[in-house]
């Protein structure tokens, strides 16, 4: 229904290239030109400025692509109110997550979600707390999942499901016949974390300094992007790990892993859902109350 030039028009205005955009929809580069031309003399406007191998968007752009995307918006609003009054949910959501939801929480709900509603369009990216809330601002996502604390006013964050940081070590290594860890044994100890950035790693940091830590002194052996390469890792180091306890239960059942307690500090958190401030689409608000009454399946 949308014409599909302006379609063609935001991946290239997203992704700043012509060939992720042919790629993206499936199409030939040659095409992707032909309907950014298309809109320029339509218009009567440049869309895109070239420097060398980079092409930016022009102010005539700029206002197309906010203005496109809100024409998505309501698209994809009327589709779903239209849908609903049939019982026949449908249109398309963007959902971003932490890779810790994405990876061992939120499957279960999301094949329900599916099976239940067939006609949605579902798409789904997994990054760091920092790279949802982003995406958000850019409006590249209708809703995210986050781990981390609230950091914009503008945007509207609902709490979704409690959870609780460990620290754990590999049960093979030395450090894990201890029996907790005090702060001021902490700058003796390897720790393995995850990048700057992920909600985990700013829940951690901020109860230390809830605690009076100062957190230059932490002994941090490694920086890793995902909790997966991190349980890899501690197979081979006597260090330690902070991470979603939801994340290592099967290794904590195993008994691969064992978590050392950090008596003074909690580590206790809330994933949260976030969206833009206003108004949420009728589909968002479908997606979150039907993930609210399935949160038996997430805990």
């Amino acid at each position: 229904m949308l014409d599909f030039r302006l379609k063609v028009f935001c991946n290239v205005a997203k992704n700043l290239s012509f060939t992720k955009a042919a790629e993206a929809l499936h199409i030939s580069q040659p095409a992707v030109s032909k309907h950014i031309k298309e809109l320029e003399a339509h218009f009567s406007v440049r869309l895109f400025e070239r420097e060398g191998n980079k092409i930016f968007l022009t102010a005539e752009g700029e206002i197309l692509y906010e203005s496109s995307l809100k024409i998505f918006d309501i698209y994809n609003q009327t589709e779903y109110k239209l849908n609903a009054l049939k019982n026949n949910l449908g249109g398309a959501l963007r959902v971003g997550a932490s890779t810790t939801m994405t990876m061992y929480i939120i499957p279960p709900v999301l094949s329900k979600f599916k099976q239940q509603f067939p006609q949605v369009s579902l798409s789904w990216i997994n990054g760091n707390s920092e790279k949802i809330e982003s995406a958000l601002q850019k409006k590249e996502i209708d809703l995210g999942i986050i781990e981390g604390r609230r950091h914009s006013k503008d945007l509207k964050y609902v709490d979704m499901l409690k959870d609780e940081l460990v620290a754990v070590a590999h049960s093979s290594r030395p450090v894990s016949s201890k029996d907790s860890v005090r702060l001021s044994e902490l700058p003796e100890v390897p720790l393995v974390l995850r990048e700057k950035g992920s909600g985990t790693r700013e829940i951690f940091e901020h109860a230390l300094k809830e605690a009076g830590f100062d957190l230059n002194r932490l002994h941090i052996m490694l920086e890793l992007g995902s909790t997966e390469s991190i349980k890899s890792y501690l197979e081979h180091v006597d260090a330690l790990a902070v991470m979603s306890r939801r994340a290592v239960e099967k290794e904590l059942k195993s008994g691969l892993l064992t978590i050392i307690p950090f008596p003074e500090i909690s580590l206790k958190r809330y994933f949260r859902f976030c969206y833009l401030q206003g108004h949420p689409s009728s589909l968002v608000q479908q997606f979150i109350r039907f993930v609210c009454r399935h949160n038996q399946m997430l805990s």
